[in-house]
């Protein structure tokens, strides 16, 4: 997926690269010069500062504080959601640092050398890894905190073009304590001119300690008519469209530009959640039966339809590891939104509920549960979601979910 700059091997993607499919943005741009007409055609709602994300005035300006201020760098942690726009703002963030601009506040000119390699993710003083990496890239008999302390000792070099070496950790909350810890001693002892960028979806899965040591970048939601008015303008879009995808996005802009992009995710997506109200009234017998056909769908998307039978299955039984484990973490955040705005409509908001978009049968369901029950259920779910990327099995933390799911008086 662009946006986070994964490589993946689609038989077998990393649980990075699937996840991001909630992140796709658009593409890192192409290493040419910039001209002012080609940045008005990436971005009309760019900031004038350079930053090309939209909205995120506050994590905007607390970022070019640090890179541009006299404090000089500290640890920068972007947080938020999957489909927040982490990749795009991290692309911004690199290009301020490395841009080459004799003016700091011209920076990121997103025209010179270090602007336009830093967007496309080869610049030579930038290094990115993730624990996913880590865990790919191990030695011979190593062990994935080994890959990741080795990984981090051989980024302490000084830069070579740049004012600073920029190190980039992806999805650092899915690091095990003892990653978290080799990392926290790299952060407590950096080099005189690196700096660190940690990416994550729930910041609070971080250590304590890693988390004092860095400067907060907190990804809110976009506001719905400014991310609509974005799209219509960046994928003209007509604009009865984009309003609707800015609000079933909830204004995360990756999962707005995926949805755009994309169609068969929001089909997969109405499709998904109407499957799981319908087994609101099922008993256990069905919903357990109902897993199977929930992965193969989704790990179907995931592949792609260009993809044959043979990559789905290659043994002619079960999808690929990594694809049953994305595809069952993008079936739990369907289901965790799908909750939340039960959750809503069941309170008496029923408009507020982004799923009614597809789910006209909402209300009349959400009218028989209770928001506590749900938020409960929300709640589990997000369990089962952090022990999924912590290789839970995909099948066995989906029939686990299905026990949590409420169960409805079922009709005769």
């Amino acid at each position: 997926m662009a946006g986070d700059q994964y490589a993946t091997d689609r038989r077998n993607p990393p649980l990075g690269a699937w996840v991001a499919l909630w992140e796709p943005l658009w593409e890192p741009p192409p290493v040419v010069p910039l001209t002012p007409p080609i940045l008005a055609a990436v971005s009309v709602a760019a900031d004038p500062s350079g930053f090309l994300t939209v909205g995120q005035p506050v994590a905007q300006r607390l970022a070019r504080r640090r890179l541009l201020g006299g404090d000089g760098p500290a640890t920068l942690l972007v947080h938020g959601p999957s489909g927040a726009g982490k990749g795009s703002f991290v692309d911004d963030l690199l290009a301020t640092a490395m841009c080459e601009a004799a003016d700091p506040e011209q920076r990121p000119c997103n025209a010179c050398f270090g602007c336009r390699h830093a967007r496309a993710r080869t610049h030579p003083d930038l290094v990115v890894a993730s624990p996913e990496r880590w865990r790919d890239d191990r030695g011979s008999g190593e062990s994935i905190v080994e890959a990741a302390r080795r990984w981090l000792a051989e980024t302490a070099g000084a830069p070579i073009v740049a004012r600073w070496r920029v190190v980039v950790v992806e999805r650092a909350d899915t690091a095990n304590e003892q990653i978290q810890n080799a990392l926290l001693k790299a952060l407590e002892e950096p080099g005189d001119r690196q700096l660190f960028i940690l990416v994550a979806d729930d910041a609070s899965r971080l250590l304590p300690t890693i988390r004092s040591r860095c400067q907060t970048l907190r990804l809110a939601p976009v506001e719905q008519d400014a991310l609509a008015a974005w799209l219509v303008e960046r994928e003209g879009l007509p604009h009865e469209q984009a309003t609707a995808l800015a609000r079933l996005a909830g204004g995360h802009i990756g999962r707005a530009v995926g949805y755009a992009r994309a169609p068969a995710l929001v089909e997969w997506r109405r499709r998904t959640q109407h499957e799981l109200l319908a087994l609101l009234e099922r008993g256990r017998a069905d919903r357990l039966a109902a897993v199977r056909e929930l992965l193969d769908d989704a790990a179907r998307l995931s592949l792609g339809p260009d993809d044959t039978a043979d990559q789905l299955a290659p043994d002619g039984g079960r999808p690929p590891t990594g694809v049953q484990r994305a595809a069952a973490l993008a079936i739990i955040d369907a289901w965790v939104d799908l909750a939340r705005d039960l959750a809503v409509a069941a309170a008496g908001s029923a408009h507020l509920a982004v799923a009614g978009e597809l789910l006209p049968e909402l209300p009349a369901a959400a009218r028989r549960l209770r928001p506590d029950e749900l938020a409960r259920t929300a709640a589990a779910l997000e369990r089962i979601r952090t022990a999924l990327e912590q290789n839970v099995s995909p099948r066995l933390a989906l029939e686990v979910a299905m026990l949590e799911w409420p169960v409805l008086a079922i009709r005769a």
